[in-house]
């Protein structure tokens, strides 16, 4: 009843930009926490950029003055704004919603995952 559909990855090379956008829909009522993970083959999901509802961010050390997160509640929607790309930046990204949504009989709460998509830097 819930999904959300990332896009906007790709190949770039070092130094170049990319932004990724994560739309969710479905019987949604209200989306708290959003975020943006990256994961390698091999090693854990790593948490990249949070956004809360009312608009405060957090980001991973590694990528501090780089990447930028934001949000349109109107569309439900998360982005991130990544510069100054580097190679360690390649993975697949994901992003995550803590929401609130309405199954057809009662409201109830979630942390939904997108598919993910690709992001590689060459050097």
């Amino acid at each position: 009843q819930v999904q959300l559909v990332e896009s906007g990855g790709g190949l770039v090379q070092a130094g170049g930009s990319l932004r990724l956008s994560c739309a969710a829909s479905g019987s949604i009522f209200r989306i708290d926490d959003m975020g943006w993970y990256r994961q390698t083959p091999g090693k854990q999901r790593e948490l990249v950029a949070t956004i809360t509802s009312g608009g405060s961010t957090t980001y991973v050390d590694s990528v501090k003055g780089r990447f930028a997160i934001s949000r349109d509640n109107a569309k439900n929607t998360v982005y991130l704004q990544m510069n100054s790309l580097k190679p360690e930046d390649t993975a697949v990204y994901y992003c995550n919603a803590d929401l609130v949504f309405y199954n057809g009989k009662y409201y109830s709460t979630g942390s939904y995952w997108g598919q993910g998509t690709q992001v590689t830097v060459s050097a």
